[in-house]
């Protein structure tokens, strides 16, 4: 039976979560969905703890971009599955991604759901919604999904050290509006509650303005961490 569905899951020192995410994910490889982990060069316990739970554990030079493409070359399923390792699933999102490419378009986003308790990340999660929703632009904290057909026509993602997402999005977008499902990934609030959460939107707004006005994405990265 053909794949239908590669999820593919950059990493770079995740052993603290990678086990989470990969476990729920078994549910969908007994399906006949493959998982694909692209590690870029992780000197913790990550491709010891993911090598067990995945199809494929492929090394790579660090940068998600590098990595997601990587992914996507090695994939053997019609639809594409980008997920960042810190990441929780619904039980049925393979059904829910299939039917609605099936449905409505040939790429798309869920909802997202920040991890952490209150007010102020019940706020941003649903701006990131609404401005997804409104905009047709998608991160990777939502989950694109896209069909490999339109990924490859697109070029995949541009090799940027920030911002592939966005840049992906707007590529895709050229040619067909997003599925935006309203179902929820629920995304690590960890970068909030280290960093902030009103200092971390601040810089969040300003780095995707910056960009929208033409400053350079490596000009950007210099003010983002990653490892947050």
């Amino acid at each position: 039976m053909s794949v239908q569905l590669s999820i593919i899951i950059p990493a770079l020192n995740e052993a603290a979560c990678i086990r989470d995410i990969l476990r729920q994910l078994q549910a969908l490889r007994a399906q006949g969905h493959e998982v694909i982990l692209v590690d870029g060069g992780s000197h913790d316990e990550t491709i010891a703890l993911a090598q067990p739970l995945v199809d494929q554990l492929l090394p790579a030079p660090a940068g998600r971009a590098v990595q997601m493409n990587i992914g996507a070359q090695a994939a053997g399923g019609r639809v594409f599955w980008f997920l960042h390792a810190d990441t929780r699933v619904p039980d049925n999102a393979a059904a829910l991604i299939l039917a609605a490419l099936q449905q409505a378009g040939s790429w798309g986003r869920f909802d997202v759901r920040l991890s952490g308790d209150g007010f102020l990340l019940r706020l941003v999660e649903r701006m990131m919604n609404w401005r997804s929703r409104f905009t047709g632009i998608a991160t990777g904290d939502q989950g694109i999904f896209v069909s490999r057909e339109l990924f490859e026509g697109v070029g995949g993602f541009a090799v940027l050290p920030l911002m592939e997402d966005i840049d992906l999005s707007r590529r895709l977008k050229s040619r067909q509006w997003p599925v935006c499902l309203r179902d929820t990934l629920t995304a690590s609030s960890r970068r909030w509650e280290q960093k902030g959460i009103v200092p971390t939107v601040a810089l969040m707004w300003y780095l995707r303005l910056a960009y929208f006005l033409g400053v350079p994405p490596a000009r950007l990265a210099t003010h983002y961490d990653r490892t947050a």
